[in-house]
């Protein structure tokens, strides 16, 4: 399992819960157990209890999200430490079953941990995940969506840094959106025109007949 794997693990976590719209979708021992994947044997430790404790979790990593977002990558990194810290893991070389073309293990990083309850194991893995990404890659890779109000978390794995939006179907919401702003901007620009040209042309004409009234009447002989 590749390590920038790991910090996807924080990004599902956080977008679990969607504050401008007020939706929350980790509300049950299933949903927790959902996150870490059906094939986990610590998902099927999840208990009641880790409800609570992953929303407390979510928030912290939300917090390092919006740092980052922000601009302020001295308290993301400070916030995700924190969490490094609480929660901490053992680096573990694994081959598992893989094999590569001359027959060996396909050897890579594994995060192991050693937690006391469903929660630490996934807030290990997913702030040691986000770790490596930032590290890796910066922090400003590290974002929330653009498109109002969705504000999901998201990972820049763009080459160019350009990535502002979590997913395809924001990033369309938010140019159409743009599209009908600018539309709307130039009709009013246009009234505005039209409403002087209006303006100017009624003030013309009345300088016009103002002027004939006041010219002295032609006389015959």
């Amino acid at each position: 399992m590749e390590l920038a794997y790991y910090s996807d693990y924080a990004v599902r976590l956080v977008n679990t819960e969607e504050p401008t719209r007020n939706k929350d979708s980790l509300t049950s021992v299933e949903a927790v157990r959902e996150l870490f994947g059906a094939a986990s044997q610590m998902a099927r430790r999840a208990t009641d209890a880790d409800v609570t404790r992953f929303r407390s979790v979510r928030g912290r990593l939300r917090a390092v999200f919006t740092a980052a977002d922000e601009g302020d990558q001295t308290r993301a990194v400070d916030l995700l430490n924190s969490l490094l810290l609480e929660f901490p893991v053992s680096p573990q070389i694994s081959g598992h079953d893989h094999l590569d073309g001359e027959g060996r293990p396909r050897w890579h990083m594994h995060l192991a941990d050693h937690p006391s309850n469903a929660t630490a194991g996934y807030a290990a893995i997913a702030a040691m995940g986000l770790a490596f990404h930032l590290t890796e890659f910066g922090a400003d890779r590290l974002g929330l969506c653009q498109a109002a109000p969705c504000r999901n978390a998201y990972l820049d794995t763009s080459t160019n840094r350009s990535r502002r939006y979590c997913s395809d179907r924001c990033a369309t919401r938010a140019n159409v959106a743009a599209y009908r702003a600018r539309k709307r901007l130039e009709a009013e620009r246009s009234d505005r025109e039209d409403d002087h040209t209006g303006l100017t042309a009624e003030s013309s004409q009345e300088s016009t007949t103002v002027g004939e009234r006041r010219r002295p009447g032609v006389t015959g002989r």
